[in-house]
């Protein structure tokens, strides 16, 4: 609330209605469930966030949703994370987070696998403390060496071959 120019009465300004991007809302189905897969993304997100080795990590959404009109829209795609980030070090950083009973789809283990597999750092993640340890654990995998004197170095060898 503003107050008024005259009297100093409180001026209350209503916002117009927003319109429902996706049909009525009334007629969706009522959540059956407290969201715990939400909860721990939210707690995932907030600890990769804070974590020292972490130089970004963003919520990735994917998913698909048929509009009003009938079409079909899909975005991402299937088996992505639900967090995409870079460690300091510069390796790919992927995350899914899941419930304490959640289980991964087998896109899901596909896509941590492949990130491990190119050097990147993914793994499943339930709370704050799966974070920790995870990352704590992959400081020490051996990474890439990617710096210029490994392509002298091997450029070097190529030569003298």
């Amino acid at each position: 609330m503003a107050s008024g120019a005259a009297g100093g009465q409180p001026v209350t300004r209503k916002r117009p209605e927003q319109t429902c991007l996706f049909g009525d809302p009334q007629q969706r189905a009522p959540r059956q469930h407290d969201r715990p897969e939400a909860a721990a993304l939210y707690e995932v997100l907030r600890a990769l966030r804070n974590h020292p080795a972490v130089a970004w990590a963003e919520r990735q959404n994917s998913g698909a949703f048929r509009t009003p009109e009938g079409q079909f829209v899909r975005f991402g795609w299937k088996g992505c994370s639900d967090v995409i980030g870079q460690l300091r070090d510069g390796r790919l950083l992927a995350v899914e987070c899941k419930a304490p009973k959640g289980r991964l789809s087998p896109e899901q283990q596909q896509f941590l696998d492949t990130v491990n597999q190119a050097g990147g750092c993914a793994f499943v993640a339930r709370n704050c403390a799966d974070v920790h340890q995870k990352l704590s654990a992959n400081a020490s995998a051996p990474l890439l060496s990617l710096k210029a004197e490994n392509f002298l170095n091997d450029s070097e060898r190529i030569q003298s071959e």
